[in-house]
């Protein structure tokens, strides 16, 4: 398990009290979970992604992430339509826990309101919430 100090928490995304990231990219934004959460998790097994097309409104449940030690509900940071799921985590789930951030994110979305993303915890926030 990380230290506080040791976790990678960029700040060039938002995150939810449930440990989820989202970032713009482009006209969409990409959706995953944080270096916290999949540290706490350990090593990830499965992730269940929906399809795209999918709507979900901001908080609702949109998937789910089982590790060898738990099975964790996934909740959606904004409302929005699932524009793709990340296909490489079907048959590589552990992509989460080498690289959260990067290659392991679980959904790209279109935003119902890409503005409510600014209400949601900067990098410094969400770590306080951490600790």
């Amino acid at each position: 398990m990380k230290e506080l100090n040791e976790l990678n928490l960029p700040d060039d995304r938002r995150y939810t009290a449930e440990h989820v990231w989202i970032k713009a990219d482009g006209d969409s934004w990409l959706v995953g979970i944080s270096d916290f959460a999949q540290d706490q998790l350990g090593e990830i097994a499965f992730v269940d992604l929906p399809s795209a097309g999918s709507e979900f409104a901001a908080g609702e449940e949109f998937g789910s992430v089982e590790s060898l030690k738990s099975v964790n509900a996934l909740y959606m940071p904004v409302a929005g339509t699932v524009a793709e799921a990340n296909e490489e985590l079907e048959s590589t789930p552990t992509l989460v826990n080498v690289s959260a951030y990067e290659q392991g994110w679980m959904i790209r979305i279109n935003a119902a309101s890409p503005a409510d993303a600014d209400a949601l915890l900067t990098a410094e926030q969400y770590r306080a919430t951490l600790g």
